[in-house]
């Protein structure tokens, strides 16, 4: 009972640290920019294949994030804090509210004149962002079995189901919300990002603080004395 418990769990908080991250209602705008001048057939083809490359990247980082932090010495720790100070930094953007500069446009300007924007940039970094991947592979320390990295998995699925379904409406989307409900939506996902990022530092921290290894050290040196 306690395994399914744990099963479901898991599904639901990866769809909750994803979910704010990608934020398919304030990449709307987005999504309809970069895809100006295509046919609805053809926006809704780059969007099914942007959303299936977020999965493939995502589940990829997922699989491989022991290997990655086996191979360059990273810690669980280590990896918590420094996520959760780049998923911080995105939420504090977010909330602030930068005004879009010229590069921002120029990067549009060169999506909107590429035959296919699925991989880049809808799916990376639009969709499957620095912060997204980040996340992932901190969910790595919580899977234990094979079981768990189905769990996982299963949440990044729904998410893309989510991210698909929304950006499908998305010229409805924009349309009901109007630009100033666009801000706000955004201000709003900006201080959750915000929060589950400052958490990722607090447990990155807590997690070295109760190290066994580091207190073994800390009482060794004080009995020294």
């Amino acid at each position: 009972m306690l395994h399914v418990s744990h099963f479901w769990e898991l599904i639901l908080g990866t769809i909750v640290a994803l979910l704010p991250l990608i934020n398919p209602l304030a990449s709307a705008p987005t999504f309809l920019a970069i895809t100006e001048g295509n046919t609805r057939e053809r926006r809704l083809q780059q969007l099914r294949m942007a959303c299936c490359y977020m999965v493939a990247i995502l589940v990829s980082f997922l699989i491989g994030g022991t290997f990655i932090m086996g191979f360059f010495g990273l810690s669980i720790p280590g990896l918590r804090i420094a996520g959760g100070l780049l998923v911080a930094g995105i939420g504090s953007a977010m909330l602030m509210g930068p005004a879009p500069d010229a590069a921002d446009s120029r990067a549009q300007q060169e999506a909107r004149a590429k035959r296919d924007v699925s991989f880049s940039p809808l799916a990376m970094p639009m969709l499957s962002g620095p912060g997204a991947i980040a996340v992932t592979i901190g969910f790595t320390s919580l899977a234990t079995q094979w079981i768990d990295y189905v769990a996982i998995i299963l949440g990044i699925v729904i998410v893309a189901i989510i991210t698909y379904v929304t950006l499908r409406l998305a010229e409805r989307v924009v349309r009901v919300i109007g630009v100033n409900g666009m801000n706000a939506l955004t201000k709003v996902m900006g201080f959750l990002i915000l929060c589950i990022g400052i958490q990722f530092v607090v447990n990155g921290i807590l997690g070295i603080a109760t190290d066994p290894g580091l207190i073994r050290s800390i009482r060794d040196a004080v009995l020294a004395r």
